[in-house]
């Protein structure tokens, strides 16, 4: 697997066929002179030619160049004057180290192809048009072949060679060295690492020289990596030397291949740590540049990290002295990139990596679409972030010193990503175990983004420019399930009560209705007995809420237990709860019991004017029966059948004279009337 990957650094190492010559020589000469800015030929023949590259000057022959470079060869003729001496060549694209080499092999000279050098010569032999159609293993098929078969094979030129076509836009990408190298790059950073065998930065070396020796190198490598497994991260360090749109094209070829999204994931941050000074305020080291360096990820792994000098830090010179500040305008391009490329899994990045990447975005003013693009990614895990990277400041020039608009976007994002999974498609109901789970790591969830909003709430609520009612809308934005205890809540609103001592009654009545009472502990009830700042109305509500759950604890310990010993553990756990209290609370406790007592003792009066009330009520609804019984029976009704009874009376005794009457005035005079009514009915 790619054995010439067991490889030296760039600096003068011989291939086999990396020493290319021409095979015609026009011109005997062995070597070139530098005499200042100036490069001469070493032979007796007078030059004829001036080829100024940049600011050096090259005396040089016209038969050589006009035999191997057709643009050298067109400059000449199309100028109609064959006694030319001088030829500018200022737009040429790898400079004059690129072209010194390409005239040494015009004349001859045995050129050493390295992965330093091999995209300059490259870019600068397509320039001037060094074909085939001119000489036969002219310096473009020398160039090409050496990049297949070498530097493509290789992890560390493949590196190389890339970090090199930086300066060499846009020739480098027509030229297809960009695409092929990025693409060889992934390949070999998805390939197994139990099979790697070729050297990489995060490995160390067993030898004691700080520059080792290809031949030292070409030893030790093998027998390392038999001893020493390879990390499934080796291949950061060296990718994140890269230029960014350089890393991007990487990157998004080993997404093309299907490395997991973790990896990828920790890539970006290794980069970000690297190239985005000020982004990791923890464990991380500055040096004196003010470049930042991580301690906490990268390649290497086991492997040492970053501590080994030699290695590719030694081939690209990019060690942490040498790595160049990153201007802003630099930054910015470097955010946006990374937005881009981040997977699109819920946990590739930690919501914190993100939360410090939007504070740079903001900073930087990047596009507003990839701040958008941005927040709905935190939002998609919003319950992992803490309450350090929630606090960024206002870059837009708002009243506030902390954006809080900002989070209450978040906090949106949030509930529509937990509303996005509640209204999805059903499970099936063979899984009820995950459904269940599922959803109680949603309330979790919700719970967890409770506490972390009453945490914001307490410090932004000291900003005494922050509005009340952005206050009340942050607090109020999730549901009233989220919040099992409103403490927190009650800590924010007594913080915004301190720095906003001029608000209205009303005002704090307002602030104090996003909370609820009842699902304050025992110690947040002490405490706001005593508070001063609350509105008396809520102080009042907060003793009643205590009180009543007094009285349901002992009612229901009455119910479980008889005797008066079902009430020592009660009074037990209260005394402890009381000593383990604060002693600011304990103090107030003397005076929320006197009020508590004293709203006892109101509440037992009403309840006897009540059964007062009632008693005198049950006495005048009995007074009123009687009084209506009499009117009843005197009523129109029953005086009309009185009269008809009296009517009826001699035919009904008629009918009865046979009978025996029974004794008394009264009742012969009722039996008549009942028949009348009998027989009507």
């Amino acid at each position: 697997m790619w054995e010439s990957d067991n490889e030296s650094a760039a600096t003068g190492r011989d291939y086999g066929n990396g020493l290319v010559a021409s095979d015609r020589q026009g011109v005997q000469t062995e070597e070139f002179e530098l005499r200042g800015k100036s490069w001469f030929v070493s032979t007796e023949v007078p030059s004829d030619i001036l080829v100024h590259v940049e600011d050096v000057t090259f005396h040089l022959h016209k038969y050589p160049l006009l035999s191997r470079s057709g643009k050298i060869n067109r400059i000449i003729y199309d100028s109609r004057d064959p006694d030319i001496r001088k030829i500018s060549l200022d737009d040429l694209p790898s400079g004059a180290e690129a072209f010194e080499l390409a005239a040494k092999f015009c004349y001859g000279i045995s050129v050493d192809l390295t992965a330093a050098n091999i995209s300059g010569l490259r870019c600068c032999a397509e320039y001037l048009e060094m074909t085939e159609d001119l000489e036969e293993g002219n310096l473009i098929f020398k160039t090409e072949a050496f990049l297949s078969y070498v530097v493509l094979s290789s992890w560390r030129d493949s590196i190389v060679v890339l970090k090199s076509c930086e300066p060499l836009s846009p020739w480098a990408e027509n030229l297809q060295i960009v695409r092929r190298c990025s693409e060889s790059i992934a390949w070999k950073a998805c390939a197994n690492p139990k099979g790697i065998r070729w050297a990489y930065t995060g490995k160390p070396l067993r030898v004691a020289s700080p520059n080792p020796k290809w031949s030292e190198m070409k030893e030790s490598s093998p027998s390392r990596s038999q001893q020493q497994p390879v990390p499934p991260d080796w291949w950061f360090e060296d990718v994140s030397l890269l230029r960014i749109d350089h890393f991007v094209r990487v990157v998004t070829a080993i997404k093309v291949k299907g490395m997991r999204y973790e990896l990828i994931g920790a890539a970006i941050v290794h980069y970000a740590t690297k190239w985005l000074p000020g982004l990791v305020r923890e464990g991380t080291s500055s040096g004196e540049d003010g470049s930042i360096s991580s301690n906490g990820s990268g390649g290497g792994g086991g492997g040492g990290g970053s501590s080994w000098k030699g290695g590719l830090h030694m081939i690209v010179a990019a060690t942490k002295e040498e790595l160049p500040l990153v201007q802003a305008k630099d930054q910015r391009m470097i955010v946006e990139s990374l937005i881009s490329i981040i997977p699109p899994q819920k946990d590739s990045v930690s919501c914190s990596f993100l939360l410090k990447l939007l504070r740079m975005a903001n900073m930087l003013k990047v596009a507003p679409a990839l701040v958008t693009e941005l927040e709905k990614r935190v939002g998609m895990q919003f319950e992992q972030a803490a309450l350090s990277d929630l606090l960024i400041p206002s870059y837009n020039m708002t009243e506030t010193m902390y954006d809080v608009d900002l989070v209450q976007r978040l906090l949106e994002h949030f509930l529509v990503q937990d509303q996005m999974d509640t209204s999805s498609p059903s499970r099936p109901s063979s899984l009820p175990e995950k459904d269940t789970y599922e959803g109680s790591q949603r309330l979790n969830n919700k719970a967890r983004v409770a506490r972390l909003v009453d945490s914001y709430l307490t410090e932004v609520s000291r900003d005494r420019n922050l509005s009340l009612t952005k206050f009340q809308v942050l607090a109020e934005a999730l549901p009233e399930s989220a919040r099992t205890c409103d403490d927190g809540l009650y800590r924010a609103i007594d913080s915004y009560l301190k720095a906003h001592p001029t608000l209205t009654e009303h005002e704090r009545k307002r602030l104090c209705r996003v909370m609820d009472c009842q699902k304050l502990s025992i110690d947040a009830c002490m405490h706001a007995a005593q508070n001063e700042r609350l509105p008396l109305r809520v102080v009042v509500q907060v003793l009643f809420s205590e009180q009543v759950k007094i009285s349901n604890a002992l009612a229901n310990n009455q119910l479980k237990e008889t005797g008066e010993s079902n009430f020592q553990p009660v009074a037990t756990s209260r005394k402890t709860l009381l000593e383990g209290t604060p002693q600011s609370f304990q103090e107030g406790w003397a005076t929320a019991k006197k009020d508590i007592n004293t709203l006892k003792f109101e509440l037992e009066s009403v309840k006897t004017k009540y059964l007062e009330l009632q008693s005198e009520m049950d006495n005048l609804q009995r007074q009123f029966d009687k009084m209506a019984k009499p009117k009843q029976t005197s009523s129109a009704w029953t005086s009309g059948w009185k009269k008809l009874s009296k009517l009826a009376k001699p035919n009904t005794t008629e009918s009865q004279e046979g009978e025996p009457q029974p004794s008394g005035g009264a009742e012969p005079a009722r039996k008549p009337p009942r028949r009348w009514r009998n027989s009507i009915s």
